[in-house]
């Protein structure tokens, strides 16, 4: 069947093909036939599997960013560049390490600037919000590892919090939340205080250990089941 490529992100080596039956078919970077860089409005050749597009001939005589389709000789790297769109506002796909600290640098550092605009400041907390988390996805999936585990630092971080602020009402609690109890007894306000702290101190740890975690930790080889390694490795 032919068809026409709708969009296509160097990134994560996924695309949209308009197919000539009018239906759409997704595809990534691992289907291609042909050396040439596919580009939105070049006419394909493809095999249709469900709503797959498997084979992809580039058909010649189209322009692609490295030249004339059909007649392209060589083949830009995938990932390449930094896709601020892509990067930061899907969760589509793989991100490899370098360009998930670009991104959380960009996310920082408009906090940074803008944080102090009362306003302004708060939509971009909240938009930065979602760049974080979508930036952290892809990296999981780059990793080889499925995004929801993103929620693991939050839920941490809640459930120590939590058990802290137990700990600490219920020491209270047994001494009839008694101010002048505490302010005679260092030793027991050290007791009631210091695991309660202890555990809010590790909730924040935890979220300081994901980041790492996910931003040191090399990419999978080869393609995985959320796209072609964005190294082109």
């Amino acid at each position: 069947m032919r068809g026409e490529i709708l969009s296509y992100d160097s990134t994560t080596g996924i695309g949209l093909i308009s197919g000539d039956d009018g239906a759409r078919y997704d595809f990534t970077s691992a289907a291609l036939q042909s050396p040439a860089v596919p580009a939105a409005g070049v006419r394909v050749d493809f095999v249709p599997e469900g709503s797959v597009a498997t084979q992809i001939l580039i058909l010649a005589g189209g322009p692609t960013p490295t030249g004339v389709a059909g007649f392209a000789t060589a083949t830009a790297a995938p990932g390449s560049g930094f896709d601020f769109k892509t990067a930061l506002l899907s969760f589509e796909g793989r991100l490899r390490r370098s360009h998930f600290w670009i991104g959380f640098l960009i996310l920082f550092g408009a906090n940074v600037v803008l944080g102090w605009i009362p306003l302004i400041g708060l939509i971009v907390w909240l938009a930065s919000i979602w760049g974080h988390v979508a930036i952290s996805v892809k990296r999981l999936h780059d990793m080889g590892k499925t995004g929801w585990y993103v929620v693991a630092p939050y839920v941490a971080s809640i459930a120590l919090s939590i058990i802290g602020v137990v700990m600490m009402f219920g020491g209270m609690a047994a001494n009839g939340f008694s101010e002048d109890y505490y302010e005679g007894n260092p030793a027991a306000a050290l007791a009631l205080m210091g695991p309660a702290m202890g555990l809010f101190g590790l909730a924040l740890l935890t979220g300081f250990v994901f980041l790492l975690w996910i931003g040191l930790v090399d990419s999978q080889k080869g393609e995985n089941r959320f796209g072609p390694n964005p190294k082109g490795e």
